[in-house]
């Protein structure tokens, strides 16, 4: 069964109760937030989704970057955990997590690039999973000026139509994603801002949705 977003929700930015959220660290049901309307989609629309995968968060296909953000405020460092899946069609599937949020233009985010996991062009598996700064450090500016710095190859890349899990780990400025609970890290940046706080979203950037499944999020500030 699937049910259809027809309006944005309206949220406060409060932390979730204790019977919801739980401990610091626990692995969260995004399609629970979305049943007690605790999230809030930019420019997307958002459903739940029940299938064999259990039931998971979808996100529209549109254009320009979209968010949903979560009910998680005032994230400065720890790790941020997030089950995803993607689809493996070309400049049609962007999707990771967006941190340190001010406003719905103002934030960090790291994403993937699933259809690049596996291609043949060594160029674009280079171009697999990407740190921008929004919205002064798009990926097309820092591709221009800062080339293979902020994006990166997955080594041991996942089916990139299959579900993975994208974590961050921010340590007072620096930024490391890891796939699928891999020892090294694909991708190492230092911010690109002087935020040091903010909002957590799923994202996805122009012309992509995808599927969301859980979120983690550990707190060490």
């Amino acid at each position: 069964m699937r049910i259809v977003l027809k309006s944005i929700y309206i949220f406060s930015l409060m932390l979730l109760p204790c019977s919801l959220l739980g401990q610091n660290g626990q692995t969260i049901k995004i399609a629970d937030l979305y049943k007690k309307a605790r999230l809030r989609a930019v420019n997307r629309d958002i459903a739940n989704v029940q299938s064999n995968d259990g039931t998971y968060l979808n996100v529209s296909e549109s254009k320009k970057e979209g968010i949903v953000w979560l009910p998680f405020k005032d994230f400065q460092n720890g790790t941020i955990e997030v089950e995803m899946r993607g689809k493996d069609v070309f400049q049609r599937s962007f999707i990771g997590i967006a941190f340190h949020g001010q406003d719905d233009i103002t934030y960090d985010a790291v994403y993937c690039r699933p259809f690049n996991f596996f291609s043949a062009d060594s160029v674009r598996r280079i171009h697999a999973v990407q740190y921008i700064s929004q919205p002064d450090f798009t990926w097309e500016r820092l591709r221009k000026e800062k080339n293979a710095m902020f994006e990166k190859e997955i080594v041991d890349p996942p089916d990139p139509n299959g579900w993975f899990t994208l974590k961050l780990v921010v340590d007072n400025g620096t930024v490391k994603a890891y796939i699928n609970n891999a020892a090294e890290a694909s991708l190492v940046v230092q911010k690109l801002n002087d935020r040091t706080w903010g909002k957590i979203g799923v994202f996805t950037a122009d012309s992509s949705g995808g599927d969301f499944k859980t979120i983690k999020v550990n707190y060490s500030n």
